[in-house]
């Protein structure tokens, strides 16, 4: 018995002359979000689903941008604290950056 009918083949994915085949263009790279055992805790508690979606929300602006929280002044033997604040959403976190750009959040404060 005879297959399925066939279409014409498929062009080959080589470039035209004098192109080049580039890769799809992506975002940019986002952070990895990392959580202090206190930060953790509060992440337990926290049952509303509204609360959830601001906390969510907030962590991908930071995962975006790390750099998008203000400094909080301190010690400057250790890392430095961030504090991000989204009046809209009714979050804060305190976070800091790690020098291979990870974001460890210290705490999750709901305003």
């Amino acid at each position: 018995m005879g297959g399925a009918a066939r279409g014409p083949p498929r062009p080959s994915r080589s470039a035209a002359p004098g192109r080049r085949l580039t890769p799809p263009q992506h975002g940019p790279r986002r952070a990895r979000i990392a959580f202090s055992d206190s930060a953790a805790k509060q992440l337990e508690n926290i049952t509303s689903e509204a609360e959830i979606h601001a906390l969510d929300r907030a962590l991908v602006v930071v995962s975006v941008d790390p750099d998008v929280g203000e400094p909080i002044p301190g010690d400057t033997a250790g890392p430095q604290l961030r504090e991000y604040a989204d009046e809209v959403e009714r979050v804060r976190l305190l976070y800091w950056v790690t020098a291979l750009r990870t974001v460890v959040v210290v705490a999750y404060i709901e305003v």
